[in-house]
């Protein structure tokens, strides 16, 4: 039954809430207890406690909260405000409208190179066909066809241009999940950005350290523009405030509006398709650097391990923001042409009875969570709220992204037996975002395979022995498969070498879906790779060629020689009545007496009985006991909200560790206008660095252009007034000389004696990245060189008079044909004996790589038969790149080759064509050029 607003009684709101608190907080005083009393702070509510309330209150009013209240709620008074402000709302959620028909068949995209390509496939061959249905109680959710979905980000795409976004630029997108998501995920790689997914901040008792994190993460990637939704705004301006790179935010409302049309840009294979930032549970986020080529092969390796198909259904609440839910359920249904049943982790959470009814309206086939999600479906719902649920249609559950709990699956297939679940269908998987998202898959069908394992052998001497039947306290470890198709695992000791089967090593990777490395974080990148092969971070051991993941190396506490695995004690402690599910931290921290590790639990408990506390500390040291053989050194019993927790819902151990070693556990979090005050105090210390950096940068700017105006006139003049070629040449090198250190520029040359060695002319080949270029060359090359220049300076007098005095000979540009037909031309300015320098690109642009080569230089060449010299120019585009006037302070480095001899390309190759003879040249020298200019290939 609904009811009007107008008739919200805070009296029944504020009897509701004492009743919830009399259930879990029984110590306090009911009284005192107002709707003005903080949930977190007062109350000591935790986030399931917040979403009981919830569900009780809507039962009560017979409305339905928008899912935004379960993390922005902070009292009372703000949910008597949502309440008095809602139209009334279909509150029953068994009721469920039919799901939307899908149009004809599906082909897939099996030659897509890249993740454009693989939606414009679809929206070619199948635009009506329904991609994404967001999913409602009601069943209105809207649907995206994939017609829908490439025009929508199409028009972001145009947006982004329009804001000035760049080639292979970083752009970050703190939305929630929805239609805008999609569309600004796309807009980005069509613009040719690369997406860079965050969070959007939690509640407010927790927005400083978000935005914290978010700025490491905007630190390394170095974005300008983020795109969120207009009530992330204002976090996103504290956000700025942080990050020095950030200078524009904007909403997807606003990118909407946006009516002119996008620009094509060329995206490869090799192109970084998106940055994955780890969830930083053991130290600060890294940015997993994924190309197309490498989220394609984890895709189509996926899909042939669960045979996917166009009649599949995956339905799914996880986060878009991180691996499993954006590449394993929206991006792999996307490639299979699967409708994608989405809903936010907001709605999941507040109401976990959604994803099942999902699966039963939709009749999904595929299904995603980590344990917890089944978990939490066990410990939150009741036989009621699953009325008219039917599972039967899944073929496949995924359970993964965190450690798989034996218990959990085994209780959930028992449990939703009754609902038609299939135990066959649990599907344990092993991956990680370094290799995009899958390593290892069971076979399909096949269910969870549970091992037992001696404990004491193992624990010892880390072979995985199994157990007698009979045997107490064992270990269990879940099966998480074989490796992917074209994929590989292996096992190793501390030295590197490769472990047998059934012995616990350090677990390592490789395959086709495997990063290259961390964005900008070299060292973080050396210390993953091993060789060919990737370190996980896990350990684990192989039997029967299957993977058995056993804990993180970080997290794994050696005490008297034994490896203590932190996650089975604490999922063990988590059960004991008075201790937070969940909610146990364990972990290792230094005795500086005895230069060992003291073994720590630190669990939370609403009680502060004395007496129960202690019951609690004598369960926790007996079943610790009983488990590894040996009570803890300290017990710690905190109150909720001290174990710290990923946005994903890992457990923070390190960071758990570093709050105890710094006697912070069970310290209140500041209050919300001391966070921003905090956040607003950095960003100043942010600003001014900025303010002092662009101070600087202007100063040296002006200084620059200061000098280039006292020396120009005397390079000009001198190229005019000398009387011959070479003391003209020698003028201008001179002025370019004290230009270099006159604005103290390092400039290094490489490889002079290859340019020195050549008697007679030659053909000079360079790169081209700025309008500093000519002024480089003339002071670094050791012997004087005549420019072949674009037609358009030869219109201008100014220009034209040097260059003629120079001897420089103008060609026109942007037409390969006339480039070649000026080579007869050319081939007469070459007897004059002084090499001819080419800038073989013709043009340069603002965003870094190196273009195709145009042919005029070795048609030359080539019909001359002579020697082609590449030289390779560094760092000028990032000193002053094309469309600004602005330098920066930088180094060059200019790097000259060996000469590369068309006779001997002739006598090598047999090639007699001169045509032939020029292709080859230009494929040298470019090659050469491509490995010293620091800039990736554009062609």
């Amino acid at each position: 039954m609904q009811q009007d607003p107008s008739q919200i009684s805070s009296q029944k709101l504020l009897g509701l809430l004492r009743s919830l608190v009399a259930e879990v907080r029984p110590e306090l005083d009911l009284e005192k207890i107002t709707l003005e009393s903080s949930f977190e702070k007062e109350l000591g509510l935790d986030s399931l406690s917040r979403v009981e309330l919830i569900s009780r209150i809507e039962r009560a009013f017979g409305l339905a909260l928008p899912e935004s209240t379960f993390v922005e709620a902070e009292n009372g008074l703000d949910l008597l405000r949502v309440l008095t402000t809602l139209r009334p709302h279909l509150a029953d959620l068994v009721s469920a409208a039919e799901a939307r028909p899908r149009s004809e068949t599906a082909t897939l995209p099996e030659r897509a190179r890249t993740l454009v390509e693989m939606l414009e496939w679809h929206a070619g061959h199948h635009g009506e066909r329904v991609h994404i249905q967001l999913y409602q109680d009601d069943g209105r959710g809207g649907t995206i066809t994939y017609e829908q979905l490439k025009t929508g980000a199409q028009n972001f795409a145009g947006a982004l241009q329009q804001l000035g976004l760049e080639k292979a630029q970083p752009v970050v997108i703190m939305l929630p999940t929805g239609a805008d998501y999609f569309f600004t995920f796309f807009g980005i790689l069509m613009a040719g950005g690369i997406p860079v997914p965050i969070y959007p901040p939690a509640r407010p008792s927790q927005i400083e350290e978000h935005m914290r994190r978010h700025a490491r993460i905007l630190e390394n990637c170095r974005a300008e523009i983020l795109v969120t939704l207009e009530e992330g705004k204002r976090a996103a301006q504290l956000l700025k405030g942080l990050s020095p790179s950030l200078r524009q935010i904007v909403t997807a409302a606003e990118l909407r509006l946006f009516t002119g049309r996008s620009t094509t840009v060329e995206i490869r294979p090799d192109d970084i398709a998106f940055l994955q930032y780890t969830s930083g549970s053991t130290g600060n986020p890294k940015g997993v650097m994924l190309t197309h080529a490498n989220l394609l092969a984890n895709i189509r390796a996926m899909g042939k391990a669960v045979d996917a198909s166009p009649e599949d259904v995956f339905v799914s609440w996880l986060p878009l923001y991180h691996d499993m839910g954006l590449i394993g359920a929206w991006l792999g249904s996307l490639y299979y042409a699967a409708l994608f049943v989405v809903m936010s982790p907001l709605s999941f959470l507040a109401r976990p009875e959604r994803w099942l009814r999902a699966i039963t309206r939709h009749k999904g086939t595929l299904t995603a969570s980590p344990n917890f999600g089944y978990e939490y479906c066990l410990h939150r719902l009741e036989d009621l709220a699953l009325d008219g649920i039917d599972l039967g249609s899944l073929r496949a559950a995924f359970n993964g992204a965190e450690a798989v709990n034996p218990t959990t699956i085994e209780r959930f297939a028992e449990h939703f037996a009754r609902y038609g679940f299939d135990r066959r269908a649990m599907t344990p998987v092993y991956g990680l975002a370094e290799s995009s998202v899958g390593v290892t898959f069971p076979l399909l069908g096949r269910g969870a395979v549970i091992e037992r394992v001696e404990r004491d052998t193992f624990m010892q001497r880390h072979e995985a022995v199994p157990a007698e039947a009979e045997e107490p306290h064992v270990l269990h470890f879940v099966s998480s498969g074989l490796p992917l198709t074209d994929h590989q695992i292996r096992v190793v000791d501390a030295a590197g070498h490769e472990l047998p089967e059934r012995r616990e090593g350090r677990l390592e990777f490789r395959g086709p879906s495997a990063t290259s490395g961390y964005y900008r974080d070299a060292e973080k990148t050396r210390r993953l790779f091993d060789g060919e092969w990737l370190d996980s971070g896990d350990l684990a051991y192989i039997a029967e060629g299957e993977l058995y993941i056993t804990g993180r190396i970080k997290d794994i506490i050696i005490r008297a020689g034994r490896n203590i695995y932190p996650d089975e004690l604490e999922k063990a402690i988590g059960d004991i009545e008075g201790i937070r599910k969940g909610c146990v931290a364990i972990f290792g921290s230094g005795d500086p007496q005895t230069a060992t590790e003291r073994l720590i639990v630190l669990a939370e408990t609403r009680s502060e009985e004395p007496q129960e506390r202690r019951r609690l500390q004598q369960q926790v040291n007996a079943l610790a006991t009983d488990l590894i053989g040996t009570p803890p050194d300290e017990v710690l019993l905190a109150p909720p909200g001290s174990v710290l927790k990923t946005s994903s819902g890992k457990i923070r151990r390190s960071a758990s560790r570093q709050m105890y070693e710094e006697g912070k556990i069970g310290q209140r979090g500041r209050a919300l206008i001391w966070q921003i005050g905090g956040l607003l105090v950095s960003s100043l210390a942010v600003q001014r660095h900025r303010i002092t950096e662009l101070l600087k940068a202007s100063v040296f700017a002006l200084y620059s252009w200061s000098c280039f105006v006292l020396l120009v006139p005397f390079a000009w003049l001198g190229a005019v007034l000398m009387p011959n070629f070479r003391l003209r040449f020698k003028a201008i090198r001179t002025v370019a000389q004290l230009f270099a250190r006159a604005t103290r520029t390092p400039l290094k040359v490489v490889g002079s004696e290859h340019l020195r060695g050549i008697a007679g002319p030659c053909v000079i080949v360079v790169n081209h990245a700025s309008y500093l270029d000519s002024f480089v060359l003339a002071a670094a090359l050791p012997e004087p060189f005549r420019f072949v220049a674009k037609a358009e300076f030869s219109r201008r007098l100014i220009t034209r008079l040097p260059l003629e005095k120079l001897q420089g000979e103008f060609v026109e540009r942007f037409d390969t044909g006339k480039s070649v037909d000026d080579a007869a031309r050319l081939l007469d300015a070459l007897k004059g004996g002084s090499p001819l320098l080419f800038f073989a690109e013709s043009t340069f642009t603002r965003i870094p790589g190196l273009q195709p080569f145009y042919m005029g230089a070795f048609k030359t060449a080539a019909d001359a038969a002579l020697p082609v010299v590449p030289v390779a120019v560094r760092g000028t585009r990032s000193i002053l790149r094309d469309g600004s006037w602005f330098p920066h302070r930088g180094s060059i480095t200019v790097t000259i080759g060996e000469m590369i001899d068309p006779a001997k390309i002739a006598q090598e190759s047999g090639k007699e064509s001169a045509w032939d003879i020029a292709v080859a040249l230009r494929d040298r020298a470019r090659g050469f050029i491509l490995r010293h200019c620091g800039e990736p290939d554009l062609s």
